[in-house]
């Protein structure tokens, strides 16, 4: 029998400076529930955040400046989300901006890792 999760993008992990600040935020922003394998990974689940992954303890952070890929959360409505980020500590580095087929802001986390949401 095949299986579905083949060669597909399965699992994210993303750096953390600062892990319990960073669940803070993802908790409030986007309504994600962590578990916690030790003091220094906690884990996000697909159910809440679209895909599975965690946050691992460490000095670095994911940006596009430093060549990472952008993970791009979608939004029905992109004012909402940026006040959100915004009282819940993300820090915006890009405002919001017009491309083809939409607009959209990035941002960073309590860590200093970069993401991105659009809307139609």
């Amino acid at each position: 029998m095949a299986d579905g999760r083949h060669e597909r993008v399965n699992y994210l992990e993303f750096p953390a400076k600062d892990l319990a600040a960073t669940k803070v935020f993802f908790e409030a922003c986007f309504g994600w529930k962590f578990t916690d394998y030790g003091p220094t990974y906690s884990s996000f689940a697909a159910s809440e955040a679209g895909l599975d992954g965690g946050f691992f303890q460490s000095e670095l952070a994911a940006t596009t400046d430093n060549g990472s890929a952008l993970v791009v959360f979608f939004s029905t409505a992109l004012e909402d989300t940026l006040e959100k980020v915004r009282a819940h500590g993300g820090n915006v580095v890009k405002p919001t901006f017009s491309f083809p087929g939409g607009r959209r802001f990035h941002f960073t986390d309590p860590s200093g890792n970069e993401f991105a949401v659009w809307a139609e």
